[in-house]
């Protein structure tokens, strides 16, 4: 019996089809991802691109959203921002919550390494103080570490009622071990715990914190930074929670980070000097 030649299907059209197919898998998993992220945001998506018409169209308000479902999330936490030079000028009579969420602490930036204030501290020190409110320090991990101690003991000047100390450590040290950066830290602390009676709280990214300082500075509380979309609880072991640095605040001309404080309004007064 005679049979029928195949028809050979060419290299090219072959590679095209693979292709397609590959391309239509891509794209069905990222609609995947896209509607379960909008189901699990549902209610925060509405209530934005619904009903927050005081945001402008090219305002992130997906950033918005989240924050809201935080939130949401934690209604017992006591909410905060913290600032620096780069929000501008601060009208503090107009600050009084963020997304319905009464602000309950400020920190604000004094200091960074052994040189310079911020330029904006006075002004936002003095405009905090309706707020519980905290001064940290940026630290660089090159400088030497007791003369940003002082510059920060200098400038300064903590009363009861006022937040802890506050040592933001970010960086990688570049002339330095990772063991030298670690003393250069104890000894910043120490000066300043010795000058103010009271412990200081570290700052720093997630990563930095479990890398680097969680096991050789676990006598000491974090404030820790994780603005992961995904991320949604408060871990057991942050004192605070950075979440986003995408928060609109009335007074505030530019966006601001946000935070958690694990705990109630009136343990965050117990946190303060005495």
């Amino acid at each position: 019996m005679a049979t029928r030649a195949r028809k050979k299907v060419s290299p090219k059209r072959k590679t095209a089809t693979r292709f397609s197919w590959g391309k239509l898998l891509l794209i069905g998993v990222i609609s995947l991802v896209i509607l379960a992220t909008a189901v699990h945001y549902k209610n925060a998506i509405l209530y934005y691109f619904s009903f927050k018409s005081r945001h402008t169209l090219k305002e992130d308000k997906v950033a918005q959203a989240r924050i809201y479902q935080i939130f949401q999330n934690h209604p017992n936490l006591s909410a905060g921002i913290d600032v620096s030079e780069y929000q501008g000028e601060i009208d503090w009579e107009a600050v009084d919550s963020i997304e319905s969420r009464p602000i309950r602490f400020v920190f604000v930036r004094a200091t960074c390494g052994n040189d310079r204030e911020d330029n904006r501290f006075d002004a936002n020190w003095k405009g905090a103080k309706k707020f519980i409110r905290g001064a940290y320090h940026y630290y660089r991990p090159d400088e030497n570490s007791l003369e940003q101690a002082k510059r920060f003991i200098k400038t300064v000047h903590l009363k009861a009622g006022d937040l802890p100390p506050v040592l933001d450590i970010e960086q990688l040290p570049s002339n330095q071990s990772m063991t030298r950066l670690k003393v250069g830290l104890q000894k910043w602390l120490d000066a300043v715990e010795k000058h103010y009676g009271v412990k200081p709280i570290l700052y720093s990214g997630q990563k930095y914190y479990e890398d680097f300082l969680k096991e050789e500075f676990s006598a000491y509380t974090f404030w820790v930074a994780n603005y992961n979309f995904f991320a949604e609880e408060m871990q057991s072991d942050w004192l605070f929670w950075q979440f986003s640095e995408k928060g609109l605040v009335n007074g505030i001309p530019e966006k601001v980070d946000v935070n958690l404080y694990n705990g109630t309004p009136k343990m965050l007064g117990y946190l303060t000097k005495n």
